[in-house]
């Protein structure tokens, strides 16, 4: 998307010049005309008119006012008061996007206990499957919406949507209350969310967009660490209605200082459409959007049933269990910079396969856990490669588009349908896990990793399909 951003302003530029070109053709065009009219002889040599005995006369005032050719956008600040503001705008919103959706694994723990409805793990895991899913599917919608200038629009729904969607969630006792406010209410508001979180710093860096970007997606790892926190120390002392309620309470503090500082610096000259059809007849593009569909249906197997798990094997405690939410996503802010980083001298290609590989193998580690220490060490290194594998698809996504206008499609689609995968996750994993005293967890564990192991396999298979099998930059 910010490739397809940075082609639009040269592509701007370009009609600039070309609209210089032609003021200054219809202006020969002009003069010559003016010579052939014998009513009106001009000298060509000075521009003047000529007097009664031939002498030269004074220069002939133009008829004509020069026309300005209009002046295409201002490159990008690269740093300042301003620009680092949206860095903090941006960064609040991915707290409250994917920040509120890391923490799904201590609802899915709340949930289990039986204190606000009973149901079945699968059921449970609808919540936050539906929530991620239009998380990342709403991107659709709210693109074109963003491109046509509407930014403000979009941060005051989003806004008003996760906010409600937890206030309504207080309120709720029954299962099918949960999922139409955590599912869809705050996965509604938090799509709609997510696109300025993507579109709005490239508009303020280019030569320090890394940076930036880096800050800004930081915030998704804060909010996992604190939400959680919040969430647990709360529930014990003034109820889960009041705990929920307080988390309502921050996000509605934190995104007010996104509606005040972000701004459009630049209206894309351009709507994207909401489908790029012509990106099925990629058959890169549709092999490498499938695999990642298979790999979240592996990886959030681990996002939704840690804690849980921990807690019904009496690895650890409730306190314990709970915090390993917040060790798994602090791990996953290292995740999801420092392989992108890597990723500028290796290409992303080159990291994904290894990043998908080793996450199916500790997933599949995890049928041999039953201590606290190799518990925590599992939620570390799984959450570190999580953040890999969320962070490194939108780069190959620039590698594997060649024509960069339609890029901000490709990736908002894409990302869509590997939602898919996200919406199977956690109710597939559940129906595996069954109900009752005998929890089968090793066939829970076996899904999650061979679904992200064979997906590692699908990404190398890409990147060898694509690239070949040398060791270059990919």
């Amino acid at each position: 998307m910010q490739t397809g951003s940075i082609k639009r302003s040269d592509s701007q530029k370009a009609n600039s010049g070309s609209t210089t070109e032609i003021i200054a053709t219809s202006n020969s065009t002009s003069s010559v005309m003016q010579e052939k009219d014998d009513s009106s002889p001009v000298d060509l040599t000075n521009g003047t008119s000529p007097t009664r005995d031939g002498s030269p006369g004074q220069p002939l005032a133009s008829s004509t006012p020069a026309s300005t050719p209009p002046a295409g956008p201002s490159p990008p600040p690269n740093g300042g008061i301003k620009a680092w503001l949206h860095v903090i705008g941006s960064f609040m919103l991915y707290f409250n996007t994917w920040g509120i959706m890391n923490a799904f694994g201590v609802y899915q723990n709340y949930y289990e206990s039986g204190e606000l409805f009973v149901t079945s793990s699968s059921n449970i895991s609808w919540v936050g499957s539906i929530e991620a899913f239009l998380l990342l599917a709403m991107g659709v919608v709210a693109g074109p919406i963003y491109d046509r200038g509407y930014l403000r629009l979009i941060l005051i729904f989003g806004t008003f949507m996760v906010v409600f969607g937890h206030m309504m969630l207080s309120l709720c006792h029954k299962y099918w209350q949960v999922v139409l406010a955590q599912g869809f209410v705050v996965g509604i508001g938090a799509g709609f969310l997510f696109v300025p979180c993507v579109a709005i710093v490239p508009q303020y860096f280019s030569t320090r967009l890394g940076t930036a970007l880096g800050v800004a997606v930081s915030g998704s790892a804060l909010g996992g660490v604190i939400y959680p926190i919040v969430l647990y120390r709360l529930i014990d002392d003034i109820g889960f209605a009041w705990a929920v309620r307080v988390v309502g309470f921050i996000a509605l503090g934190t995104l007010m200082i996104s509606i005040a500082v972000l701004r459009m610096r630049v209206k894309p000259p351009k709507v994207r459409a909401a489908v790029d059809i012509s990106a099925f007849s990629d058959l890169y593009y549709v092999a490498f959007v499938f695999v990642t569909l298979v790999a979240y249906m592996g990886l959030f197997v681990i996002f939704f049933y840690l804690p849980y798990y921990s807690e019904a094997q009496n690895i650890t405690n409730r306190a314990l269990a709970t915090y390993l939410v917040p060790v798994f996503n602090a791990a996953s802010l290292f995740g999801r910079t420092l392989p992108n980083m890597l990723a500028d001298k290796t290409g992303p290609m080159n990291l994904l396969a290894p990043a998908a590989v080793i996450s199916g193998i500790l997933m599949l580690c995890m049928i041999a856990v039953h201590s606290k220490g190799a518990i925590i060490v599992v939620a570390l290194l799984s959450g570190f490669m999580s953040g890999a594998l969320i962070g490194l698809p939108p780069l190959c996504f620039v590698a594997l588009t060649q024509d960069k206008s339609t890029l901000g499609t490709r990736i908002g689609q894409g990302y869509a349908l590997a939602g898919l995968g996200v919406l199977a996750s956690g109710p597939s994993a559940g129906a595996i896990l069954g109900v009752g005293g005998s929890l089968d967890w090793h066939g829970l564990w076996a899904f999650g990793g061979v679904c992200t192991l064979a997906s590692g396999v699908g990404y190398a298979l890409v990147r060898a399909t694509k690239y070949g099998f040398n060791l270059t930059k990919a």
